[in-house]
This record gives structure tokens, sequence and C-alpha cells, in this order.
């Protein structure tokens, strides 16, 4: 007698139960990602006039010092919230660069990494490059799964040093930093950076722009310590991007489309602190049901939802700062006349 031969499973083939109506959650976050880039646009010409009117002696168009440029400052933002943990005292500058940076990780909290998908400037420029590069070369690259971990555990020990540096401080050495010369004028030094963009600062920039063509969020994904800190914070979201086995057809979409990369067509519920809340996989699921962001007892969460709790957040936060007086750095035209001037002169004390 011939030997019985087990045969393999034949795969189950679910059917399609598709879903009702276009999925709009894409358009809404581009349109909170541009009304972001807009509004740091507006803030860096305000800054940059505000900067022209005191080197020129008062000769140019006056601007006032726009608050929101110290959002650009997340070390002076780290600091800043060091004093007021250690000593319970608002900080005089720089205030409004840690209300932001508050108001980032509680949305990263809240509502996964959502500053990074829905936010972030930096990550909404990264964004056009890559899909730039799908459109003219017909795809983007993935680097070898080695390589790519090895990388992406950069921006967690930038993310380490930074820490350690700001955890070593104390109080009074911070304050000396912050309002001494260089902490003053060091929003000033980072536009010079850029205005005045020498050969080796630009030959960088270009490679990180020709990466972020090829590579889905070259930037994001290895090199930005700001995303990593926001990435810790959503490891402890209450929000998750969830599948549901039974209606899943296992055709893939999600996976292809997470620009992070994650596996989210092998998994039950995204953990990742890569993952950036931005939707894009639930976007492209043909299943109803299928996939969702979830919160607690597997509750859905709309992408209007993301969007309202995310706007809520950062402008309750930023607004309550204005209304209780600590939003703007208050320092006098004397000042800024004998400082900005000279800004390049000043070195970071050692």
């Amino acid at each position: 007698m011939a030997p019985v031969v087990a045969q393999p499973p034949v795969p189950i083939r679910k059917k399609l139960v598709r879903r009702a109506g276009p999925d709009r959650s894409q358009t809404l976050r581009r349109a909170v990602q541009l009304a972001f880039f807009a509004l740091n646009a507006w803030i860096g010409i305000e800054f940059y006039l505000f900067v022209r009117y005191y080197e020129t002696g008062g000769r140019s168009v006056w601007a006032g010092r726009p608050p929101g440029v110290e959002g650009w400052l997340p070390i002076a933002s780290l600091m800043n919230l060091k004093v007021l943990l250690a000593s319970g005292q608002m900080p005089r500058l720089h205030p409004a660069g840690m209300f932001l940076l508050i108001a980032f990780l509680a949305a990263s909290w809240i509502f996964r990494k959502s500053f990074c998908g829905w936010l972030c400037p930096v990550g909404t420029a990264s964004e056009y490059l890559w899909r730039l590069g799908r459109q003219t070369f017909g795809r983007n690259f993935r680097l070898p799964r080695k390589l790519d971990v090895g990388l992406r555990s950069l921006k967690y020990l930038l993310l380490a040093l930074f820490l350690y540096a700001v955890g070593g401080m104390s109080v009074p050495a911070i304050r000396a930093f912050l309002e001494g010369p260089y902490g003053i004028v060091d929003d000033v030094k980072m536009l010079n950076f850029f205005r005045f963009l020498g050969l080796t600062g630009g030959t960088v920039v270009a490679l990180l722009v020709v990466a972020s063509v090829f590579v889905q969020n070259f930037w994001c994904r290895y090199l930005c310590p700001y995303g990593a800190l926001m990435g810790v914070v959503s490891l402890a979201s209450p929000l998750r991007i969830r599948r549901e086995t039974s209606l899943c057809i296992d055709c893939g979409k999600c996976a292809k489309a997470c620009p992070a990369a994650l596996p989210v067509d092998k998994l039950i519920a995204i953990r990742s602190a890569e993952c950036t809340g931005c939707l894009e996989c639930v976007a492209e699921c043909p299943a109803a049901g299928a996939l969702m962001m979830a919160a607690p007892r597997h509750r859905r969460v709309p992408a209007w939802a993301m969007a309202a709790g995310v706007a809520v957040l950062f402008l309750g936060i930023c607004g309550m700062a204005q209304w209780a007086g600590y939003w703007r750095t208050d320092l006098s035209s004397e000042i800024y006349f004998r400082l900005i001037p000279h800004a390049n002169e000043f070195t970071h004390p050692r």
C-alpha cells in the first residue's frame, strides 16, 4: 500500500466585504499638515524680519519676535521643562518652546506619535519628498533589514545623549546657559545656520533631501531624536491600530502602505514606537471593519477625532500659556540691538 502523503492545508479564501464610501482620512491629515506647515512658514518669515530689524540697527521693517519659533529649539525646551519640574518655577526665557514641547508630548501620549504624522513640518516635507520619488521613479527603496535596524537605533542614541546632557545639568547651570548671550540668541544662530549655509552644511542638507526622495522618511526614520522622544512617549498611548482577523482578507495592502514599514498585516495590534498614527494603512484597507485606530475595548477612533484631539491639545495648552502670561520671552530692544548683530560670534559655553 502506498504511503499517505499529508496535503498542505488549503488557505481559506475570505469573502471581501467592501467598506461603504471613500476613506477621507488622508485628505484630512494632509489639510492639518499643510495648515501647520503654513503656520511655521509664517513664523519663519516674521522671525527673519525681526532679526533683520535688529541687524540693520532699526532701518528695516519692524516685526515682533514670534514665540512659536521656540518650537525649533528642542534642547532649550527640554532644559526649561527640567527647570519647571525640579524647581516649580516658570522659565523666563523661551517659555513658549517648553509649552509647545508639552503639547506635542501630550498629543503623542494620547494619539500615538501624532506630532510626527499630523503636525511636524519636517515630517510633512519628508513625506512629500518620498512621494515625489515614488511618482518619479515608480517606487521607494527599503534598506536591508539589518542595516535598517542599525540605522533606526541612531535616533534613540542621539535622544539618550541629549537626555543625559540635560539631565546632568543643575537648575542654576541651565539658567546660566539660557540667560547668557548664547542662550538668548540661540534661535538667531539657528536661523543663521540656514541663511549662511556653508559647503559642509549644504552638502549634508542636500544628501538628506536626496535620501528622502528614495527612502521613505529617511530623516524621521533614522536620525530625528525629537521623533524618537515622541515615539517613546507614544508607547503609553491607549490607542492602537488593530486588525480584526475574521474580517481581514490578507491582501497585504496595509503593510505596503505603512510609511514606517511595519508588518500591519501580520499583527493584531500595532504597539511599535515607529507608528505615527497617520492612518495610511487604514485608508488602504479595502475590507470593512478589518483595520482601525482603536481605543480600549476596541472602540473605533475616526480620523476627525484624531485631528480634533491633536488640535485641542495644541491650541489649548498654548492658549493657556498665553492667557497665564507664560508665553513670550520678555527682553528689551536694547539687548537685541546689542546681541543679534553679533550672534555668530557667541560660542557654546563649555
